[in-house]
């Protein structure tokens, strides 16, 4: 039988270094072996799968621009509720309101005047306990009119029998040099918050004092307008407002002068008092999507890290432990040097000249780590290049490239493994830091960035918990993940912690 030693001097593709690979091999299959086998390992195998399946389902179904596009842009979150909490909360007994969304593009009838036609859209709201709206909005798409502008005008009906007007829409008249059909409200669509409305404010007093004289109401119905709209005033007479559960309408009229004139769609949202999964923040983002984004960005830091500072160190090791000399010197002076520059105020000083940027905190990141792996690699290749088969293997002629990488390296690989999956944890956390203290790169969501913004707001002494949390927790998680499995490559890397059974 050839053995290890002589597969050096045949030619490739012979049984003998089929049979060396799978000897050099070993080691590795051994430690993958060992991690399946203690209940750590597997836990910590357990976690990476949900983290990696979670961030290949994002990856597949968000958008390459998920950061600037939509997480950044006040637009698309508008119409949700502003730092409301999730929706399990109410099985803690929380009086809420779920948030409502409707559109119509068929209207419910149609009335024909003598100046045109009356296109009535009818959406009816329900307001089913004590709690109150956070806000009503009503957002018109696509309007096209062939001559005189058309108007929209909307009423909420409530369950009282008042008939509230709300606003009026007047689309914009034909700009000089257009031709028709003019079309309006297209990109982007008109939206209207009804709850700030002087219209609606000057209408709600109306329907007080016609409805309910002798009651005092509010004295600034304008300041809480969605208030006012689904409520009473107290009989009470202290000025405040009691919730009015039941069925309303939010009666939309569309006055045409054209019966050819079109609109595309009328969306009304209710805004509830809950929202989600994990509520939103402040300016209405869903905080589930920004948390979803945060793995896959997570697992790129960590890997791209990781992965690079520990190629460069365990190289940079192995080559200075097998070459000796000036190699070893020089290797080990820069390794000196480089290990004793703070990162994180270096990082803190970079993000401020040049500006946040996730690539540029990777690259720092694996700039500064690689010393340590370095310093002990070289002690592990000291032992090991002394060892018989190195001395064999050199005996037969095997050049230096060779040996280092069919057996010195299967030798140290089960603790450079372990030091990579170490290495990962530090960098997530590094990152948040910088996000915490806002240096983080604002373009990409990440789980710091969401700490950041709650601490910056005061969410944790408003009592908006979902906000600050959940993200804390995901990088614990995700910590925990990679600090399991290099706590399984422990007896990987010593024989004498494993057990002895």
């Amino acid at each position: 039988m050839v053995t290890a030693m002589d597969a050096d001097i045949l030619p490739p593709g012979t049984d003998a270094a089929v049979e060396d690979d799978e000897t050099a091999r070993s080691p590795l299959r051994e430690a993958f072996g060992l991690l399946v086998a203690s209940g750590v390992g597997r836990a910590g195998l357990a976690l990476f799968t949900v983290l990696i399946g979670i961030s290949v389902w994002v990856l597949v179904t968000y958008p390459d621009d998920f950061g600037t596009d939509r997480w950044s842009d006040p637009n698309v979150w508008a119409d949700n509720p502003r730092a409301a909490p999730p929706v399990w909360t109410t099985w803690l007994g929380n009086e809420a309101l779920p948030h409502q969304t409707f559109s119509r593009t068929e209207p419910s009838t149609t009335q024909a005047i003598p100046a045109g036609e009356v296109r009535t859209y009818d959406v009816p709201l329900s307001l089913p306990g004590d709690a109150f709206p956070d806000a009503l909005s009503v957002t018109v798409h696509d309007l096209n009119y062939a001559s005189r502008p058309p108007v929209v005008t909307l009423t909420l009906v409530r369950p009282d029998g008042a008939s509230v007007p709300l606003a009026n829409l007047v689309a914009p008249g034909p700009r000089p040099g257009e031709a028709a059909p003019y079309r309006r409200f297209s990109a982007p669509p008109e939206r209207l918050l009804l709850t700030s409305q002087p219209t609606a404010a000057q209408s709600i007093a109306r329907a007080y004092a016609e409805r309910y004289p002798g009651v005092t109401p509010p004295a600034d119905l304008g300041g809480s307008l969605n208030r006012a709209l689904f409520g009473v005033p107290s009989p009470s007479g202290d000025g405040t407002v009691e919730a009015l559960p039941g069925d309303y309408v939010l009666r939309i009229a569309l006055v045409v002068a054209d019966p050819a004139d079109t609109l595309g769609e009328v969306s009304v949202v209710l805004g509830g008092t809950v929202y989600g999964l994990m509520g939103t923040d402040t300016l209405g983002r869903d905080l589930w999507e920004g948390l979803l984004y945060g793995f896959p960005v997570a697992l790129l830091i960590a890997a791209l890290s990781s992965v690079a500072a520990t190629v460069i160190g365990a190289s940079l090791g192995i080559l200075s432990g097998y070459a000796g000399g000036a190699t070893d010197a020089v290797i080990q002076r820069l390794s000196d040097i480089v290990s004793n520059v703070p990162t994180l105020p270096l990082l803190i000083f970079l993000v401020f000249v040049l500006g946040a940027n996730l690539w540029l905190i990777i690259l720092v990141l694996v700039a500064f780590s690689w010393p340590g792996l370095t310093i002990v690699v070289r002690s592990m290749v000291l032992q090991v290049r002394s060892g018989q088969l190195v001395e064999s293997a050199r005996a037969l002629g095997a050049s230096r490239r060779r040996i280092m990488l069919r057996h010195v390296f299967p030798q140290v690989a089960p603790f450079i493994v372990a030091q990579m999956i170490f290495f990962a944890p530090g960098a997530i956390l590094a990152e948040a830091s910088l996000s915490f203290l806002g240096l983080g790169d604002t373009t990409i969501p990440t789980w710091g960035q969401m700490l950041q913004a709650g601490f910056q707001t005061g969410a944790l002494y408003v009592g908006y918990w979902w906000w600050v949390i959940p993200p804390g927790v995901l990088i614990i998680f995700t910590a925990l993940a990679f600090m399991l499995l290099a706590l399984a490559m422990e007896p990987i890397v010593d024989p004498r912690l494993r057990d002895p059974s």
